[in-house]
């Protein structure tokens, strides 16, 4: 029999930097605008309705300097701005369009918001709980952990995400997402045994901010599939279905089909905007059923942990940012989710920041700013 010849895949092998080839700074924008089709394992929903948006262009937006300034960056690939079903503005960079998904990474955290809200106002979920007691397999580093801790990224363990840093365990994390090649295809690891290594001789924080960890966010989606008898992907077809989408929800999975919740997801910039208006509603989803909790969301403005400097003024609760007022997430790259509870603003941002760590503070700090601006922005009823 003739031999076969194969070679690694080249999108997901692991180089001596100890980086994927489509997370390098030379690869990132078509991997971050691709990522969709290019990890290994994935699946993707359709909303039985569609939540119907009309063009309403508010020219404040439009004319605002740092609009101008920000989405004519090179790394610039969309930005849209809704307020209930008009879009008050929306661009897109000449290599992208309205109907392409985008990787919107750790804005996908903010969906552990609805699913543990949810059973926390159905009492199926205590929040002073430990995590042991909804997994018990779980190990050290989350084992005496509250729930409550692990919602506001308020936990010390073994896990580390450092950006610049390509051998913290962050990147070790992405063989279980399906985001790189393992080491060894014959012991793949899982979500689920990749959590249970993690480990921790105190779970104390005590660096007075928000110690931030994605795998926090599975482990809460692997709590929600404790107490609901559901997986987790049975769960993210009703949000699907809550926010209407036009498109596609994507997101990425492990071998045995856990969703990536911790930053797996892929959206258009409308659709993005469509699944920030589930929070707008308190949770409420267009077909009238509540997957979300308008107590807990309200809660989620108050509280929480610090957010490390420069971003003062700050805080992580309920696992999304807030400043009080308005509800968000960000994303490595440079995206931005912000719901502003009191206008009625959703407002999204995307791009692919093509530098050696993906994440820069002092380019996302003014994406945030922005986005805060034109939130508060008055409108008439």
């Amino acid at each position: 029999m003739r031999e076969i010849i194969s070679e690694a895949n080249p999108d997901l092998y692991v180089g001596a930097d100890h980086k994927a080839r489509w997370e390098r700074a030379d690869h990132r924008r078509h991997g971050f605008h691709n990522l969709h089709r290019l990890a290994r394992y994935g699946i993707s929903y359709r909303s039985a309705r569609v939540m119907l948006l009309q063009k309403a262009a508010d020219l404040r937006i439009a004319n605002m300097e740092t609009v101008g300034r920000l989405t004519s960056l090179p790394w610039f690939s969309a930005m849209a701005v809704i307020r209930g079903d008009q879009i008050l503005y929306e661009k897109y960079a000449q290599d992208f369009n309205p109907d392409h998904p985008h990787s919107i990474k750790s804005i996908s955290k903010t969906v552990i918001n609805l699913l543990i809200g949810r059973l926390v106002e159905d009492n199926k979920i205590q929040l002073g709980k430990q995590v042991c007691e909804y997994l018990p397999w779980i190990g050290s580093g989350y084992h005496q952990a509250t729930v409550q801790q692990v919602l506001n990224m308020d936990v010390a363990n073994s896990y580390s995400e450092d950006c610049t840093d390509p051998l913290s365990t962050a990147f070790d994390h992405e063989e279980a997402l399906g985001w790189r090649l393992p080491v060894d295809l014959k012991t793949e690891k899982t979500q689920r045994a990749f959590l249970a290594s993690i480990t921790s001789r105190d779970i104390k924080n005590r660096t007075g901010y928000c110690d931030y960890k994605s795998a926090n966010s599975d482990v809460l989606g692997m709590i929600a599939e404790s107490v609901t008898g559901k997986p987790l992907r049975v769960l993210l077809a009703d949000v699907a279905d809550a926010a209407g989408f036009e498109g596609c929800l994507h997101i990425t999975t492990d071998r045995e089909g856990f969703p990536a919740v911790c930053g797996g997801m892929c959206l258009t910039a409308r659709d993005l905007a469509r699944y920030g208006s589930i929070f707008m509603r308190r949770g409420m989803g267009i077909d009238g059923l509540h997957i979300g909790s308008g107590p807990f969301i309200d809660a989620s403005l108050q509280g929480g942990t610090a957010a490390a400097p420069p971003r003062e003024g700050l805080r992580y609760c309920n696992h999304t940012f807030t400043d009080g007022r308005w509800i968000g997430h960000g994303g490595a790259g440079g995206q931005f989710m912000l719901v502003d509870l009191v206008s009625g603003v959703v407002a999204v941002f995307l791009s692919v920041l093509e530098v050696r760590d993906s994440s820069d503070r002092s380019y996302t700090n003014p994406i945030i700013q922005m986005l805060s601006q034109i939130g508060r922005l008055e409108f008439a009823n």
